[in-house]
């Protein structure tokens, strides 16, 4: 993570912002040698989980198919 101090912060605000985004490196800004602050990147998270990963996962075959295996209820 990248320290900078809150005055070099404050002079370059908007261009640090932009390089967040872009390689979204969090930036630690420091004050008088301590921590105060933390600037991240924006993560837009989905509003529900339902539907999240509907471009990541495939459905190959049938899935309502009956297999061919009998169960032990069957019997």
């Amino acid at each position: 993570m990248r320290t900078i101090r809150a005055s070099e912060f404050k002079a370059r605000c908007l261009q640090l912002m932009e390089e967040v985004t872009a390689t979204g490196e969090a930036l630690l800004i420091t004050k008088r040698g301590r921590p105060v602050s933390v600037l991240s990147a924006y993560v837009d998270r989905p509003a529900s989980l339902f539907g999240c990963y509907r471009d990541s996962i495939q459905i190959r075959g049938d899935l309502l198919a009956p297999i061919d295996v009998e169960w032990d209820v069957e019997r």
